[in-house]
């Protein structure tokens, strides 16, 4: 029996095998992108995860080494997003910078800080593909052509994705509207 058929039945010791072969080299090529020993570590150790959570559905049509090579590549590009997001989101933060509003402004200030944290709650609650797909939509400025093509999805999911993302926040954020408004059109 294979070994790849062993791990689908749930074999640990077959998973740990597995595991073995594979680990160093991917570990080397995630660290070839990421540069950081740790998060090459983690984001390895991520995919394997994944496997094992879903080893009654997991199949390749592929090589099994170029299917964990793709599943790496894709792990390590999804955390270089969410850290360019990370980054856009913090320089945002500075640049509306409560300091730099006036003392006469002192309300604004609690009011602008009130809503970056309600908006960081609400974004964290969201489901994680959906929150995906609205930092793509709104941060990185893509069409929902092409984060349907990036995440492989239809275009109709990712459209589903981001009106649940907006329906959520607008829930989550209706006592901010006011201030949303004025920041918009200031």
């Amino acid at each position: 029996m294979h070994l790849i058929e062993q791990v689908t039945e749930g074999n640990e010791m077959a998973f740990e095998r597995f595991f073995k072969t594979y680990f160093k080299s991917l570990y080397a090529y995630a660290f070839t992108m990421l540069h950081d020993e740790i998060m090459s570590e983690e984001i390895v150790q991520q995919v394997f995860y994944k496997i094992w959570e879903k080893k009654e559905q997991f199949s390749v049509h592929t090589s099994v080494k170029a299917f964990l090579y793709k599943a790496v590549y894709n792990e390590c590009m999804n955390y270089i997003k969410h850290q360019k997001h990370k980054a856009d989101h913090q320089n945002h933060v500075v640049y509306i910078n409560p300091n730099s509003v006036s003392d006469e402004n002192a309300t604004m200030r609690v009011e602008l800080s009130e809503l970056e944290t309600q908006l960081q709650k609400a974004l964290s609650e969201l489901p994680e593909q959906c929150r995906t797909i609205f930092y793509m939509s709104r941060f990185d400025e893509l069409k929902y052509r092409e984060i349907a093509s990036q995440m492989g999805l239809s275009i109709k999911t990712v459209e589903a994705q981001m009106s649940k993302a907006l329906k959520v926040l607008r829930k989550k954020l209706v006592d901010f509207l006011p201030l949303l408004l004025w920041l918009l059109l200031k």
